[in-house]
Protein backbone atom coordinates (compact mmCIF):
# COMPACT_ATOMS: atom_id res chain seq x y z
CA UNK A 1 0.00 0.00 0.00
CA UNK A 2 1.24 3.82 -0.57
CA UNK A 3 1.29 5.92 1.68
CA UNK A 4 -1.61 7.62 0.42
CA UNK A 5 -3.84 4.47 0.58
CA UNK A 6 -2.98 3.67 4.01
CA UNK A 7 -4.48 7.17 5.46
CA UNK A 8 -8.25 5.20 5.35
CA UNK A 9 -7.33 2.46 7.27
CA UNK A 10 -9.05 2.16 11.02
CA UNK A 11 -6.83 3.00 13.44
CA UNK A 12 -7.46 2.29 17.32
CA UNK A 13 -6.03 4.98 19.31
CA UNK A 14 -4.37 4.29 22.74
CA UNK A 15 -1.25 4.62 24.99
CA UNK A 16 0.36 1.95 25.74
CA UNK A 17 4.08 1.20 26.03
CA UNK A 18 6.30 -1.63 23.95
CA UNK A 19 9.66 -2.71 23.50
CA UNK A 20 11.13 -2.38 20.23
CA UNK A 21 14.34 -3.43 18.40
CA UNK A 22 15.93 -1.81 15.53
CA UNK A 23 18.22 -4.03 12.90
CA UNK A 24 18.30 -6.59 15.59
CA UNK A 25 20.27 -3.72 18.25
CA UNK A 26 18.52 -3.29 21.49
CA UNK A 27 15.55 -3.30 23.04
CA UNK A 28 13.86 0.21 23.65
CA UNK A 29 11.13 1.41 25.63
CA UNK A 30 8.37 3.34 23.23
CA UNK A 31 5.01 4.82 23.64
CA UNK A 32 2.50 3.50 20.92
CA UNK A 33 -0.13 6.29 20.06
CA UNK A 34 -2.35 4.84 17.83
CA UNK A 35 -2.41 1.01 16.41
CA UNK A 36 -4.33 -0.99 13.20
CA UNK A 37 -4.23 -4.24 11.61
CA UNK A 38 -1.69 -3.53 9.55
CA UNK A 39 0.48 -1.24 11.29
CA UNK A 40 1.26 1.66 14.51
CA UNK A 41 2.66 4.99 14.87
CA UNK A 42 5.06 5.00 17.98
CA UNK A 43 7.00 7.74 19.96
CA UNK A 44 10.71 7.68 21.69
CA UNK A 45 14.14 8.45 21.60
CA UNK A 46 15.22 5.78 19.66
CA UNK A 47 16.41 6.48 16.21
CA UNK A 48 14.47 5.11 13.40
CA UNK A 49 15.02 5.51 9.50
CA UNK A 50 12.44 4.73 6.73
CA UNK A 51 13.04 1.49 5.67
CA UNK A 52 14.73 0.22 8.84
CA UNK A 53 13.15 -3.41 9.96
CA UNK A 54 12.23 -3.58 13.27
CA UNK A 55 10.58 -6.07 15.84
CA UNK A 56 8.17 -4.63 18.36
CA UNK A 57 7.45 -6.40 21.09
CA UNK A 58 3.10 -5.69 21.80
CA UNK A 59 1.14 -6.51 24.83
CA UNK A 60 -1.26 -9.48 24.33
CA UNK A 61 0.44 -10.06 20.64
CA UNK A 62 3.74 -10.44 21.09
CA UNK A 63 6.90 -9.96 18.87
CA UNK A 64 5.75 -8.60 15.36
CA UNK A 65 8.04 -7.54 12.25
CA UNK A 66 7.83 -4.53 10.04
CA UNK A 67 9.44 -2.07 8.57
CA UNK A 68 9.46 1.79 9.55
CA UNK A 69 7.41 3.67 6.85
CA UNK A 70 7.93 7.30 7.99
CA UNK A 71 9.48 9.33 10.81
CA UNK A 72 9.18 13.06 11.91
CA UNK A 73 10.48 14.00 14.84
CA UNK A 74 10.45 11.61 17.86
CA UNK A 75 7.45 9.92 16.00
CA UNK A 76 7.47 7.21 13.56
CA UNK A 77 4.98 5.23 11.48
CA UNK A 78 5.47 1.00 11.32
CA UNK A 79 4.17 -0.87 8.80
CA UNK A 80 3.69 -4.69 9.61
CA UNK A 81 4.71 -7.78 7.67
CA UNK A 82 1.51 -9.47 8.61
CA UNK A 83 -1.83 -8.39 10.11
CA UNK A 84 -2.42 -8.21 13.33
CA UNK A 85 -5.53 -7.85 15.89
CA UNK A 86 -5.01 -4.30 17.55
CA UNK A 87 -7.99 -4.98 19.62
CA UNK A 88 -6.10 -7.64 21.61
CA UNK A 89 -3.75 -4.78 22.37
CA UNK A 90 -6.49 -3.15 24.86
CA UNK A 91 -7.25 -6.89 26.34
CA UNK A 92 -6.86 -7.42 30.07
CA UNK A 93 -6.06 -11.37 30.36
CA UNK A 94 -6.60 -12.61 33.32
CA UNK A 95 -4.41 -15.35 33.68
CA UNK A 96 -2.43 -17.17 37.08
CA UNK A 97 -1.96 -14.34 39.50
CA UNK A 98 -1.81 -10.85 36.67
CA UNK A 99 -4.74 -9.53 36.99
CA UNK A 100 -5.78 -5.39 35.81
CA UNK A 101 -4.22 -3.18 39.07
CA UNK A 102 -6.84 -2.23 41.98
CA UNK A 103 -7.66 0.95 40.30
CA UNK A 104 -9.02 -0.62 37.15
CA UNK A 105 -10.95 -3.16 38.83
CA UNK A 106 -14.75 -2.42 39.50
CA UNK A 107 -16.11 -1.58 42.72
CA UNK A 108 -17.75 -4.29 45.17
CA UNK A 109 -20.51 -3.59 45.94
CA UNK A 110 -21.00 -4.51 50.04
CA UNK A 111 -22.43 -3.38 53.26
CA UNK A 112 -19.87 -0.97 55.03
CA UNK A 113 -19.26 -2.72 58.76
CA UNK A 114 -21.62 -1.98 61.44
CA UNK A 115 -20.85 0.53 63.91
CA UNK A 116 -20.28 -0.68 67.36
CA UNK A 117 -21.70 2.23 69.60
CA UNK A 118 -18.73 1.36 72.42
CA UNK A 119 -16.40 2.30 69.86
CA UNK A 120 -18.01 6.29 69.77
CA UNK A 121 -16.76 9.44 71.15
CA UNK A 122 -18.70 11.45 73.28
CA UNK A 123 -19.00 15.13 72.94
Amino acid sequence: MSAIDTRGVSRDSLFLMADISVESRDVERIKVRNLSDSGMMGEGTIKVSSGNRVTVDLRNIGEVTGKVAWTQGNRFGIAFDRIIDPKLARTILETGETKAPRYAQPALDCEPDPIDPRNLRKL
